[in-house]
């Protein structure tokens, strides 16, 4: 995934960074040369192509309002040639899960009907005569707009449609379960879009379906791992204080300094590889980073799937 190393800082709206990785600038270059034909300036394919991130960037800032809306994480937004990237860290929950999720395409939902008035009215003051240029630029930033709405909707981890439906599954299955199964009909998805790739002799969509393979591997392997933390024994005598569930024994925890895996609290926040002593620790339940000492508590609540 693109981070905001190596990429430039645009600016910063609602405490939330964006940021253009490098490499956008080359394959800005490239689409927009290999369409130089569509209109009759170049000036046009570039305004046609900054839209289409203009719209990539609105529905990032969907995910990343949404998620802030329901007691998230997300001030971070990397634009890159595959599109966007929300830095979101929405609570454990599948309820905020899914509107951190389904905002995103909320956007492009509600872009559709704005963007088909403007080409229709266009079409019928007949700018395809008067102002051909114009007329393009409108028609083809409708057509932008729906098939990222379409693409975005597939129930293919880690799309947009894929996460929403991991969103559902987890009222009925739970966290691990829902990953697993989102993350298995991933794959499902993903030889379907390497076949069109073959049939379509796209670079691109080959490209797309190699990163949605990468993200499907991921996802299953985060599957197996909430699985082994749901299935581990707990810890007497401490309890998240998020999510009141209490802390898996084992090696779940990694030391930020010597990257060893040990167990936070068999040993009372030290690290025993480095001696490193952690003041702070993570759930693994829901994600949360609270003070040690928070964690102490009477009475613990069964873990969550």
């Amino acid at each position: 995934m693109p981070t905001h190393r190596g990429s430039i800082r645009l600016f910063q709206l609602f405490g939330i960074e964006v940021f253009l990785h490098w490499s956008w600038f080359f394959v800005a270059w490239y689409e927009i040369q290999i369409r130089a034909n569509h209109y009759s300036s170049v000036y046009w394919n570039a305004l046609e192509y900054l839209t289409l991130f203009l719209i990539v960037l609105m529905h990032e800032f969907g995910h990343s309002l949404a998620c802030r809306q329901v007691g998230g994480r997300a001030n971070q937004i990397v634009l890159w040639p595959l599109g966007g990237v929300a830095y979101v860290s929405p609570p454990q929950r599948p309820g905020a899960m899914l509107w951190s999720i389904a905002a995103g395409p909320l956007v492009n939902v509600a872009l559709f009907p704005l963007f088909s008035i403007v080409w229709w009215l266009g079409y019928s003051a007949g700018w395809m005569e008067t102002v051909p240029n114009v007329y393009v630029y409108v028609m083809t930033i409708w057509y932008i707009n729906t098939l990222l709405l379409v693409f975005n909707l597939m129930p293919v981890y880690p799309l947009d449609g894929g996460q929403i439906l991991r969103s559902l599954l987890w009222f009925a299955f739970g966290r691990a379960r829902s990953l697993l199964i989102a993350s298995s009909i991933g794959f499902v998805g993903v030889a379907g879009l390497i076949l069109f790739a073959f049939w379509a002799q796209s670079v691109w969509i080959g490209i797309m379906a190699a990163f949605i393979l990468l993200n499907c591997w991921g996802g299953l392997m985060q599957a197996r791992a909430m699985a082994r933390v749901a299935n581990a024994p707990r810890h007497d005598g401490f309890a998240c204080p998020v999510c009141k569930v209490a802390p898996p024994r084992g090696a779940f925890w990694g030391c930020g300094k010597c990257r060893k895996p040990f167990d936070m609290f068999e040993t009372q926040g030290v690290c025993p590889n480095c001696g490193t002593q952690f003041a702070v620790t993570s759930c693994p339940e829901c994600g949360s980073l609270r003070p040690m000492s928070e964690w102490m508590a009477s009475t613990n609540v069964p873990p969550k799937l």
